[in-house]
């Protein structure tokens, strides 16, 4: 269908319906995407005919990328940087240098291109790819540190590669050729215009919305995506494809800063990206043509190997020679290096410069491709596996983070615990931080609402979060910072009164629940605690009706703390069923124990066991 309006619907469209069934099919996203645009490309159904875009398509797909770095941009922390230095350093520097000669050498060998075309190519495969490897970081979680190098060698070589790629096509394309020196100016002279607007574009950001009063509500993602395209276009104008490094330093420069309005818009962005990368990969590879790709035969497939199993390990462990890594961290960098967005971009403008100017380029696009879409397969099926057969993937779903480190967060914590959860309490008062440590519980000193200790504790490995400050406004805005962190876990929001603040319609709408079934003063039970008025103890439900705890009447004499169901303990949440056979722990006030006593006895429950933990 040579429809340009009818090609970017479908693209959009076919591009969330992929990556909405990879969750259902637990398939990486990318997978799924390049299958999209080879089946419904014309190739395939010819729903989807890139080519109906004509040039619009670079236009569309320059400020698609634009957004994807950006977002991407925000994302890198300076502090996780600084500490893997050495090895982004390496890989950006000596790793890219390996990767560009190594693929231009081959390129001559195996398949017997001109030095122009190899060049072309070894300076495109340098870039890995950041759309590939972030939801895919995602998805495996694998430890911080190798995380961290791979999307920062992803996103700045993006900016640098793009650049550098850029700069060989014209010294290819020019009749008189241009001399190194030229090259090398204009690579310097493009990053260093990306750098200036970049940092200067991205610090007006911040200065913009420092100011609450300057852009009204509801306004800030749009006015800084229109920002966003408006730098990119202006760097490039002013520099050839310096956009990217441009907008890729704005984004470093905003994520780096606090700004009110920064969890909306990392969370817009995300979103926004993920529209991005959905089209752009259904356009993209519905841009290549399948007998293009075939007719690279054996010596395509040859030349894709050694640049997987050879020529990437070999970049690793030059490029990080020195940099502390181990052996087996070097092994998962070198086996996990998807090329992505960038690449097939930038592959598809040389196509088309190369034919304005009487050269073939097809083939070089078609083994680009051939190349991501082996990567891609290779990282998106097996990058989980081998990171788990090597040791380095985080735990998932391994247990909780409380807010809190005070009387009543440390008996959870400690049922918690010897129920075999993993505990990592927050606080910012020392005195609280020490008695938890001091029995045994897993503390981190610091305010909870710094991104950086909240980070720390690795909320996208966790069951959930339990905000018990005394503050209801805190636990409130700290559980919101966790679930954009990690969507799946549980939030379960401590509030004072169900009246006044937050109230439990609010923490609903959030997706939270109320711990202990109900509103609870933390202050008031914690002073209890230290008085020596409380005691823990734990009561079987024997009842056929299901039970729940959010009665309110319990209020200052029960405080319902943990469920065991079977084999699994839970904390008690305001959604939580009880059934007949559940054991539940309460503390007890001791100052109403007959009261306590005759609610228990009246609602079902026996008791099973009494430990004090004072």
């Amino acid at each position: 269908m040579h429809n340009p309006a009818l090609t970017i619907g479908l693209s959009m469209v076919l591009g969330m319906l992929a990556q909405v069934s990879s969750k259902h099919l637990h398939l990486p996203g990318i997978v799924l995407l390049l299958l999209s645009g080879i089946l419904f490309g014309p190739d395939g159904l010819n729903w989807i005919d890139p080519t109906s875009i004509g040039p619009g398509l670079h236009i569309l797909v320059g400020f698609a990328v634009a957004i994807i770095l950006f977002e991407g941009g925000m994302n890198l922390r300076i502090s996780r940087i600084l500490r893997e230095r050495r090895a982004i350093r390496g890989l950006i520097i000596k790793g890219a240098l390996v990767t560009l000669i190594g693929g231009t050498f081959i390129t001559i060998v195996v398949l017997g291109w001109d030095f122009r075309t190899s060049i072309l190519f070894g300076t495109l495969i340098v870039v890995t790819g950041p759309t590939v490897i972030t939801p895919l970081l995602k998805r495996i979680r694998v430890h911080h540190g190798v995380s961290t190098i791979l999307e920062a060698e992803g996103i700045l070589l993006d900016a640098i590669g793009a650049i550098v790629a850029v700069v060989a096509l014209e010294i290819a394309i020019s009749p008189s050729g241009l001399s190194f020196v030229t090259g090398l100016y204009h690579i310097i002279s493009r990053l260093g215009v990306g750098a200036v607007l970049g940092v200067s574009g991205g610090y007006l950001l911040t200065l913009l919305f420092r100011f609450r009063e300057l852009i009204p509500d509801g306004l800030e993602n749009v006015f800084i995506l229109s920002w966003v395209i408006a730098l990119f276009q202006v760097s490039n104008t002013i520099s050839p494809e310096s956009g990217i490094a441009a907008v890729t330093i704005a984004g470093m420069t905003i994520g780096n800063s606090k700004t009110y309005i920064q969890q909306d818009l990392l969370e817009f962005k995300e979103q926004l990206t993920v529209l991005m990368i959905g089209m752009l990969f259904i356009l993209l590879s519905a841009d290549v043509r399948i007998e293009q790709i075939i007719s690279l035969g054996i010596p395509g497939l040859i030349t894709v190997a050694m640049l997987i199993f050879l020529i990437r390990p070999l970049s690793v462990f030059i490029g990080t020679d020195n940099s502390g890594l181990d052996i087996k961290q070097k092994l998962l960098l070198s086996w996990i290096a998807p090329r992505g967005i960038v690449a097939a971009a930038v592959a598809s403008l040389f196509v088309y410069e190369l034919e304005m100017h009487g050269f073939d380029g097809t083939q070089l696009r078609a083994l680009v491709f051939l190349l991501i879409i082996i990567t891609v397969l290779l990282a998106g099926l097996t990058g989980g596996f081998v990171a788990g057969k090597l040791d380095l993937k985080r735990k998932s779903q391994s247990g909780w983070i409380i807010l809190g480190a005070h009387e009543v967060s440390r008996i959870l914590s400690r049922l918690l615990k010897n129920a075999g959860n993993d505990i990592i309490c927050i606080d910012e008062d020392p005195n609280s931080c020490l008695k938890a440590e001091n029995e045994g519980i897993k503390v981190f000193f610091g305010n909870a609402l710094d991104d950086r200790t909240l980070q720390r504790a690795e909320p996208d490995t966790r069951k959930g979060i339990i905000a018990l400050s005394g503050n209801e406004e805190v636990n409130y805005i700290f559980s919101q910072r966790a679930k954009h962190l990690s969507k799946e876990m549980s939030i379960l929001i401590g509030i004072k009164d169900s009246h006044e603040g937050i109230t439990p319609k609010m923490i609903l709408d959030a997706g939270g629940k109320i711990p202990f079934g109900h509103s609870a003063d933390m202050d008031f039970w914690c002073s209890l605690v230290k008085q020596n008025l409380t005691r823990h103890q734990s009561f079987i439900y024997k009842d056929d009706n299901k039970f729940d705890l959010t009665d309110e009447n319990i209020k200052g004499f029960l405080l319902p703390m943990i469920i065991k169901k079977k084999s699994t303990v839970e904390p008690v949440d305001s959604k939580t069923k009880i059934r007949n056979g559940n054991q539940i722990t309460f503390l007890i006030n001791k100052r109403n124990e007959e009261k306590a006593a005759t609610w228990l006895k009246d609602n079902g429950f026996s008791t099973l066991k009494d430990k004090n933990l004072n």
